[in-house]
């Protein structure tokens, strides 16, 4: 904590309670990012809408997104209501508020007291969340028409952090130039869309919303299987589709210098075969990966389960 954030905990013991009971909730942030993630999953609902971006949203959608988060917070933090704000936590009332800029918009009700703020940003996979009082001191002097304002900088400074630009799990599809997207999407089946996406974001964590997005079907990871899917269709080009359910695939990924996918993801690479003295046994043979726009010779291995 800085010398900043801790004087303004110390000046001020609700904030600081507030902001120990998230962290006693969450102490490394990965339920907070699992919202943040499947909040932005779920305004997109990709497998109906093939959107992965919030560009692509309508207004109307942007301004429901602070609302979600709210709300799925509290369910997976399982914070009681409050009797005037959002939550009640710690013995305190709290304000949540969401802005994908950082631009927090205060309503009345929100001044002099404690307040959730939140912010996103999908392309750069990052979120944050702290906790500050919404005070005079620490608001803007001007309000728009409906009596909202901000914070100013004093209160911008005063924010007790507890998670600044962490991590949450990737958007693959905003991690590709646009160019590569448009040939994944351009595909006239799902299992077409599937199979590009696999060929041209390799060594990147796919979630499992990824493919639903791509898909656009009701079995989407039936796209991915052998018997039909990916991994038998690629095959013959050298690509392996790591599963991240799986400890052994898990493995064999850290062990050929590949991405690892977690669980719930996938990761798509290229093998060649390796000498003797290099590269990873599978099937009884030595692997590597193939480098950028070798010629494969032999399908990649099956893969073990």
């Amino acid at each position: 904590m800085s010398l900043v954030n801790l004087a303004c905990a110390i000046a001020d013991p609700a904030v600081m309670a507030v902001a120990a009971e998230f962290r006693r909730l969450d102490p490394d942030g990965r339920r907070m990012a699992k919202v943040f993630r499947s909040t932005f999953d779920q305004l997109y609902d990709g497998q109906h809408t093939g959107r992965y971006s919030v560009e692509q949203l309508f207004k109307t959608e942007k301004t429901h997104f602070g609302t979600l988060i709210e709300i799925n917070l509290q369910r997976e933090l399982n914070l009681a209501d409050g009797s005037v704000l959002d939550f009640m936590i710690a013995g305190y009332e709290v304000d949540c508020k969401y802005s994908h800029t950082g631009a927090w918009m205060l309503p009345i009700e929100s001044f002099d007291q404690v307040v959730l703020v939140t912010q996103a940003n999908d392309r750069r996979s990052v979120w944050s969340a702290g906790v500050v009082r919404a005070s005079q001191e620490n608001r803007r002097v001007g309000e728009n028409r409906d009596r909202k304002t901000g914070l100013n900088v004093r209160g911008r400074s005063e924010i007790v952090w507890l998670f600044k630009d962490a991590q949450m799990q990737p958007n693959a599809l905003l991690q590709l130039p646009p160019s590569e997207v448009y040939k994944i999407m351009s595909g006239r089946s799902g299992q077409a869309r599937v199979n590009e996406l696999f060929r041209r974001a390799t060594n990147k964590r796919l979630s499992r919303n990824i493919i639903a997005t791509v898909a656009q079907q009701d079995d989407y990871m039936k796209r991915v299987r052998y018997n039909g899917g990916s991994r038998s269709a690629l095959r013959p080009e050298g690509y392996l589709i790591l599963g991240g359910d799986y400890l052994n695939q898990r493995n064999l990924a850290a062990a050929l210098g590949a991405v690892v996918p977690a669980p719930g993801e996938l990761v798509s690479v290229r093998v060649t075969r390796a000498d003797p003295e290099e590269g990873v046994d599978i099937d009884g043979e030595r692997w590597r990966l193939a480098v950028q726009n070798e010629q494969v010779d032999s399908p990649a291995p099956l893969l073990p389960k």
